[in-house]
């Protein structure tokens, strides 16, 4: 009789693998967070219903960053002393930077939603990206200000951590190389509530175009006061400035504004895609973001990837993603073809999208590069 519950938890442990996702639920980082989140418990009931990781039930636990560095790197150490396999987590670059030299040193893949160039820079052998980083999404936006609008001089407005100054950084060089004049240089801090001053200078300086560069309730804020003092010029982002949270909060602000988005929840015209959007829109009563897509494939991804490795073993995991290419013929949850290079960097083809009447509308694709 005293041993039973020991022998239950053993059977237990033996018959399921965890997961430990990490991320903003609360403070500014939330409505990436939550999205992610949602993602990621979609897929995990999906894996689940289709048998599992090498047979056996996902459990994935919780750990609510506050949208704290310093917080998330202790929940990803807590998450790993409680036995999971992989990490799904964080979104904000500037966490990512801190905790994920917690999971490297102890063997454990990580998969992120942060799109910092710097990540990948690192060497760290256990970081895997679930969209393309700053580095490759903004240059691929560089055709769209040159050849479509044509813009001769631009103006960037970027919030100032460490996703924005690694987006500014790469926008900058790539209007180095383009012949284009940066005309404004507009930094802002994260939380920001009032943005007339920065739209005011933007206004004056009379660019072409606008890069903004923001995290979602910052953009949604500087969409706001862009349509308040009628900045007339084409509003262009990379990735959150066209996602849903972004919209519900700027409400008609919004419309007009464009994007490039590594993935997106409206191009319904990738079966996948569709088929996401939809169970997803069905189990959470809302539409879901691109970090919701990236919590999606980050599950779908560890279990595709340790069932090809035949058994839960980072070091194996880490060898087997070097190079790994996924074809969404052969593995349809990772919804497009999907590459990652050596450093953990994805390559996949993406959108640009732009808001009309109230919702992002896909206006074109751009090849993986």
């Amino acid at each position: 009789m005293v041993a039973w519950p020991a022998v239950t938890a053993t059977a237990k442990a033996a018959d399921t693998v965890k997961l430990g996702m990490v991320a903003e639920l609360s403070g500014a980082g939330a409505p990436s967070g939550t999205n992610w989140r949602d993602g990621a418990k979609l897929a995990v009931s999906e894996v689940n219903a289709a048998g599992g990781i090498l047979g056996k039930k996902v459990e994935m636990s919780e750990y609510d960053t506050q949208t704290d560095p310093q917080v998330s790197r202790a929940l990803v150490q807590k998450a790993i002393d409680e036995g999971v396999i992989a990490i799904i987590g964080t979104v904000y670059s500037g966490s990512t930077m801190v905790n994920m030299l917690v999971a490297k040193q102890n063997s454990i893949p990580q998969f992120v939603g942060s799109e910092a160039p710097a990540i990948v820079e690192k060497g760290n052998p256990f970081v895997y990206r679930t969209s393309s980083g700053a580095q490759k999404g903004v240059p691929a936006l560089t055709p769209f200000f040159k050849d479509t609008l044509k813009a001769k001089k631009v103006g960037v407005a970027w919030v100032n951590n460490e996703f924005g100054k690694g987006g500014r950084t790469v926008f900058l060089e790539e209007m180095k190389k383009a012949g284009i004049e940066v005309v404004a240089d507009v930094a802002s801090e994260q939380a920001q509530t009032d943005y007339a001053a920065d739209v005011a200078k933007l206004k004056s300086a009379n660019p072409d175009a606008v890069f903004v560069y923001m995290n979602q309730e910052e953009s949604a804020r500087f969409l706001i006061e862009a349509k308040k003092q009628a900045l007339a010029m084409p509003l262009v982002g990379e990735v959150t400035l066209t996602e849903a949270k972004v919209i519900e909060l700027a409400g008609g602000a919004a419309n007009g504004a464009i994007a490039h988005v590594g993935v997106t929840a409206t191009a319904t015209q990738v079966p996948g895609i569709a088929a996401f959007a939809k169970s997803f829109e069905e189990t959470f009563k809302r539409k879901p973001t691109h970090d919701a897509i990236k919590g999606y494939v980050g599950v779908w991804a560890t279990k595709y990837v340790t069932d090809l490795v035949g058994k839960t073993d980072g070091e194996a995991f880490s060898q087997k993603m070097r190079g790994l290419c996924l074809k969404a013929a052969d593995y349809p949850k990772i919804l497009l073809d999907t590459c990652w290079d050596d450093r953990g960097e994805m390559s996949r083809p993406s959108f640009m999208v732009q808001v009309k009447d109230g919702s992002p509308v896909v206006i074109g694709t751009v090849p993986a590069n």
